[in-house]
């Protein structure tokens, strides 16, 4: 089992910046692959960035690339998503979750453990 719990989010104006922390526990956390999901209110889960186990890869989606980093601290259990330059819709529960296996992925399915998220709102 892995155990994901996210943090540092919040209300921001767009143009500001948030960072974002996941702190794993349970299984080993620095072979996995991690990566960060959002869901907007009534819209599905989508795929926001993703690293591997070594943080050597990364991978982003098209709408927030430029603008968000992702990284990781395997010393500390802990991967992060900066994020700058907020735009409104950009406002969203974001999910951290942890892949088993190898490799990265963007598909919802590929992942094998969530966590319960943490809101980001950016005000216009």
């Amino acid at each position: 089992q892995v155990q994901l719990v996210e943090s540092g989010g919040g209300l921001v104006q767009a143009g500001g910046s948030l960072r974002l922390s996941c702190a794993a526990s349970g299984r080993t956390f620095s072979s996995n692959s991690m990566g960060w999901f959002r869901q907007a209110p009534e819209k599905e889960r989508e795929f926001v960035s993703t690293i591997s186990w070594r943080g050597g890869s990364t991978y982003y989606a098209d709408s927030v690339k430029g603008r968000f980093t992702i990284s990781r601290d395997n010393a500390k259990n802990t991967v992060y998503l900066q994020m700058n330059s907020l735009k409104p819709e950009d406002t969203a529960v974001y999910y951290c979750a942890s892949r088993l296996t190898a490799g990265i992925r963007i598909g919802i399915s590929d992942y094998d453990y969530w966590g319960q998220g943490t809101q980001v709102t950016v005000s216009s």
